[in-house]
């Protein structure tokens, strides 16, 4: 077995990584470059591989630095299937769709300049239309569900913490009877955020490929950069002024509006009288279909934000906040004189909306600029946060004199005490670590503290390169054993549970079953039936949001969630009537 690093070598954006079987080549993400001309201009280079060679693509999640390039792949002949997430399948849609777009405009803007220069035309990356024809190889899968991609090859997806939907993936790989484990991070996420729930412990690997975006830094406590920012808001406000926020579409936008949502519904919170009047306004697409995916994927949530949901409390909306749609709102938003909250993407303020607001706001003495997650080195963000007195937009030199604020604490990545707490949760000490998605000090600087502090020597990936891999492990030997891991370390004792918890909320489905949940059961059993218990629990978890709901919400007939239901019981019942049956 071989791992060939084809992208977040040299810096965190590009993630792609190759892993090559005597019969099979499956790939870890395929990631868009992203920063300045030279990361750009490396989108445009062949793949290191054959894309028509891939068998699958697994996908850690939606951000456009882990998924951006998969239409390209298409485009160059790959035909084979695309796994992630369900949550991530939702957003992929709105991510690539989105990216595909943003590259016929960036075409026909060059284009434009070419033809009056007497250049020769360019060709957009990929179009909308690649993107929409990459869609039909996405294959969702839910949270804890053994998947076998062929008689080698097993997959689980684990929570990461990061965003909707983000995955830790292991990946079993059997070759000549003996069987090895990989784990990738993809982007882990930080404890104790809302909405999302903690990233995934895993016990046991061989191999491990690991991001390190914030290895050598510390983030500040999340509650005091809420604070902070609920006062830089206040503050602007009062002497009339804007407070815009480049944010990340999916993961960060959702996260701000849970937080301000705690503030502007809050009858004790001094500051909600402060804030009275400020309208905070969703200025993205993107950001706004986004939040619509959140809403239909509660099952993935953290028990605070199941628990709002529960109380008929929606955490992603309040009196306040607006969603744009047109150009002509975008626009109206830079000429209203009334202070506002303006959350725009990109959050590194390279495309979108956010260009133009920084545009009309950036100069403004009244006015407020404030960073919530990292800016890749060569970004537009990067350098107004590194302090630039003078930026270029549209051709147009523009004064930086709002006050900058750049409050790392609500980035979406582990700092690197929660790097190293997970990496610390393997019970044995894996074969090698290989660490990737960081900028080359920053990797360095965490191998050394990955020596110090846990006694590893990981391989901090500098450069596209390939290792060989000794097929085998000290934990597991064979596939069969494999599947009994992932079982007894996730499932076993959480099948039970869930059993009895979906036969007390569904008794007319479950009084009918006759599971066999011993302690002989056989783990490929147990696994068959924990997939589907994750899936009747994701269509229960939905169903009780939307019915929680429509008791505020004329728009849902809550005589249709019930006929819902009864399809979801009548679906579950044949499931699990079929499960008996082969098992007979």
């Amino acid at each position: 077995m071989k791992i060939q690093f084809c992208g977040a070598t040299t810096g965190v954006t590009g993630s792609c990584h190759l892993i090559t079987t005597e019969n099979h080549k499956l790939l870890m993400d395929c990631g868009q470059f992203q920063g300045g001309k030279a990361q750009e201009e490396m989108n445009y280079e062949d793949f290191p591989f054959d894309p028509s060679e891939i068998e699958y693509l697994v996908l850690s999640h939606a951000h456009i630095d882990h998924c951006g390039r998969i239409p390209l792949l298409v485009k160059k002949g790959f035909r084979g299937e695309i796994y992630c997430t369900d949550a991530t399948a939702d957003l992929l849609g709105i991510m690539l769709r989105d990216s595909g777009h943003i590259h016929e405009q960036e075409a026909e803007w060059k284009n434009r300049k070419n033809t009056r220069a007497g250049r020769p035309l360019v060709e957009p990356l990929y179009t909308e239309k690649d993107a929409e024809e990459s869609l039909k190889y996405v294959k969702p899968v839910l949270y804890d569900q053994l998947i076998e991609l062929n008689e080698e090859m097993k997959i689980v997806f684990n929570d990461a913490g990061h965003i909707l939907g983000s995955g830790i993936i292991e990946l079993w790989v059997s070759e000549h009877g003996n069987t090895s484990k990989v784990v990738f991070s993809g982007d882990l996420g930080v404890m104790e955020r809302p909405i999302l729930r903690n990233p995934t412990i895993i016990k046991k690997a061989d191999y491990v490929i690991m991001e390190t975006t914030y290895g050598n830094r510390l983030h500040p406590e999340n509650s005091m950069d809420v604070n902070e920012l609920i006062d830089i808001i206040c503050d602007t406000a009062e002497r009339g002024g804007n407070t815009v926020i480049p944010s990340f579409a999916v993961g960060r936008t959702q996260e701000l509006i849970f937080e301000l949502n705690k503030v502007f519904d809050s009858k004790d919170d001094p500051r909600q009288k402060r804030l009275k009047n400020v309208k905070v306004y969703i200025d993205s697409p993107m950001a706004t279909a986004a939040t619509e995916v959140f809403r239909n994927n509660a099952q993935v949530f953290d028990e605070e934000t199941k628990d709002y949901i529960s109380r008929g409390d929606n955490p992603l909306e309040f009196e306040n906040l607006k969603f744009t749609q047109s150009t002509e709102e975008s626009q109206w938003l830079n000429i209203d004189k009334e202070p506002k909250v303006i959350i725009s993407a990109s959050g590194m303020c390279e495309a979108g909306r956010i260009r133009h607001h920084l545009k009309h706001n950036l100069w403004n003495k009244k006015n407020s600029v404030v960073f919530v997650g990292y800016q890749a080195e060569g970004t537009l963000g990067r350098s107004i946060v590194e302090g630039q007195k003078e930026i270029t937009l549209f051709s147009e030199k523009i004064q930086v004199n709002a006050e900058i604020h750049n409050l790392e604490g609500f980035s979406g990545h582990a700092d690197m005490n929660g790097l190293l707490s997970w990496l610390g949760g393997f019970k044995v000490e894996p074969k090698q670590i290989f660490l990737v998605h960081g900028e080359p000090e920053v990797k360095l600087d965490f191998a050394g503290t990955v020596r110090e502090k846990l006694g590893y020597e990981p391989i901090a990936v500098n450069v596209n390169s390939e290792f060989e891999l000794e097929t085998g492990g000290s934990e597991v030997v064979s596939m069969k054993e494999a599947i009994a891991e992932a079982v007894d370390e996730k499932t076993i004792n959480d099948t039970r549970d869930n059993l009895y918890n979906i036969r007390r909320r569904l008794e007319d489905i479950i009084y009918n079953t006759n599971l066999n949940v011993d302690m002989n059961t056989d783990p490929e059993k147990l696994a068959k039936i924990n997939n589907i218990i994750l899936e009747l629990e994701k269509s229960a978890i939905n169903l009780g949001a939307a019915i929680s709901e429509s008791n505020g919400n004329e728009g849902i007939n809550l005589s249709e969630a019930q006929i819902a239901q009864l399809k979801a019981r009548r679906e579950g019942e044949k499931r699990i009537h079929r499960l008996n049956s082969a098992n007979k």
